[in-house]
């Protein structure tokens, strides 16, 4: 009976020592996380001297529109690299079925409906989780096959045909309607919930026990085993958190696509984990936070748009996306070696 009110504190004194030990002489979070928002002010700068429209109301707020949906996937990714198992390539899949299950289910209303695509994308992080943590296979070549399992699943369930929602219904106008709705006072639908989901995910990283301990099981496993937390279910958890907010991603987008489609969310994947990694988290886990997660999605947004002002095509951005998250990673690594610690 009182095992679990002993065992908390050990485990959160054993979190706290473990980062610490692996903070070893590199910058403590803050400063990572600031690191990024210099880095963010610069790409400003730059983006202000090759474009007279870049600081234009208009492109700044298609900008941050563009970004948002990101940020929320990003957010629930950060669990996942944060727990150190790298990244869930099911991502864009959770957001497809999460999309296309919620446009589906509208008949039944649209909070049946919205229900329905969340439990569809938790669902898959379920059982992600329970493969990664109990099982303890390879993050990405489970999450790389069950996007292909879901990809197939939803062309075969729904013939391969896109599927649209009824707007002669009251459902379909609000599930098409969704991602342009305001809030009264102007603010978009979208940015408040990116700002709730970071609000929470904060919380939850940083204020919670199975904050402590998700940064415990990244920063090293067997150590976390042997304190005796349940280092499978944290595992499994950090992946429902990422699905959690994929699939909340993926209503959003099929909501401004006006359409369920296998093909919703597609990128988002490289694109979320890339976010997260330029933010300061580490591949190897138990390093970064949700604000610098959010700075890499700047980051991100900043350099695609610059790119498309100066008249980069998207091919020529799809390469310049993998050479600063190759630099990212880089950089992460180095830094872990001058921290005395070589995980590679």
């Amino acid at each position: 009976m009182s095992s679990p009110i002993v065992s908390e504190p050990h485990h959160d004194r054993a979190a706290a020592r473990a980062a610490r030990l692996r903070g070893g002489r590199t910058a403590p979070r803050w400063v990572s996380a600031g690191g990024v928002f210099l880095l963010v002010a610069a790409l400003a700068v730059l983006g202000r001297i090759l474009s007279p429209d870049f600081l234009t109301a208009g492109n700044l707020l298609n900008m941050l529109r563009a970004v948002t949906l990101l940020g929320i996937v990003a957010i629930g990714a950060t669990f996942v690299t944060y727990s150190g198992h790298y990244v869930d390539l099911s991502t864009p899949a959770i957001m497809a079925s999460a999309g296309i299950v919620t446009v589906a289910a509208l008949p039944l209303g649209i909070a049946p409906a919205l229900a329905c695509g969340l439990l569809a994308g938790v669902a898959v992080g379920a059982i992600n989780g329970a493969v990664v943590g109990y099982l303890r296979l390879n993050p990405i070549i489970w999450t790389l096959a069950m996007a292909s399992m879901i990809d197939g699943a939803i062309r075969w369930g729904f013939h391969g045909q896109q599927v649209y929602p009824n707007e002669g219904t009251a459902a379909g106008r609000i599930m098409v309607s969704m991602y342009a709705a305001q809030l009264p006072g102007g603010v978009p639908v979208i940015v408040a919930v990116l700002g709730a989901l970071a609000i929470l995910g904060w919380f939850l990283m940083n204020s919670t026990a199975f904050g402590a301990r998700v940064r415990l099981v990244g920063a090293a496993y067997e150590a976390a085993r042997m304190t005796g937390l349940d280092v499978r279910a944290l595992v499994a958890l950090a992946f429902v958190v990422s699905s959690a907010t994929a699939a909340v991603g993926g209503i959003l987008l099929t909501s401004l696509n006006k359409v369920g489609a296998a093909y919703i969310g597609s990128g988002y994947d490289f694109m979320a984990v890339t976010a997260v990694v330029i933010g300061g988290v580490t591949l190897n886990g138990g390093r970064g936070s949700i604000p610098g997660a959010l700075g890499g999605v700047l980051v991100i947004g900043l350099l695609r748009n610059i790119m498309t002002l100066i008249g980069i095509g998207s091919f020529g951005q799809l390469i310049v996306q993998g050479i600063v998250f190759i630099a990212a990673v880089g950089a992460s690594a180095y830094s872990l070696r001058k921290a005395g610690r070589d995980d590679s």
